[in-house]
């Protein structure tokens, strides 16, 4: 692994990855809506649960949280 190639970059690669490939959004309400999907997506991802899960918890009115569980 090279020096640079820190977590804080391989956190990030998703959305950069995804900003080049869909050419970004329309508006500021897209871009906010993006930045937080990405967010949730991504901290889904590092405590190891399903983003799927969470979502559908969101969107059924359930309050789930982005803190991990032992903080």
């Amino acid at each position: 692994m090279e020096p640079t190639n820190t977590a804080a970059e391989r956190a990030v690669r998703h959305a950069v990855c995804w900003r080049k490939t869909s050419y970004g959004t329309d508006g500021e309400r897209g871009s906010r809506f993006v930045e937080r999907m990405l967010a949730v997506v991504a901290s889904c991802r590092h405590q190891e649960r399903s983003a799927l899960d969470f979502l559908v918890q969101a969107v059924t009115g359930q309050k789930p949280s982005l803190i991990p569980q032992g903080a």
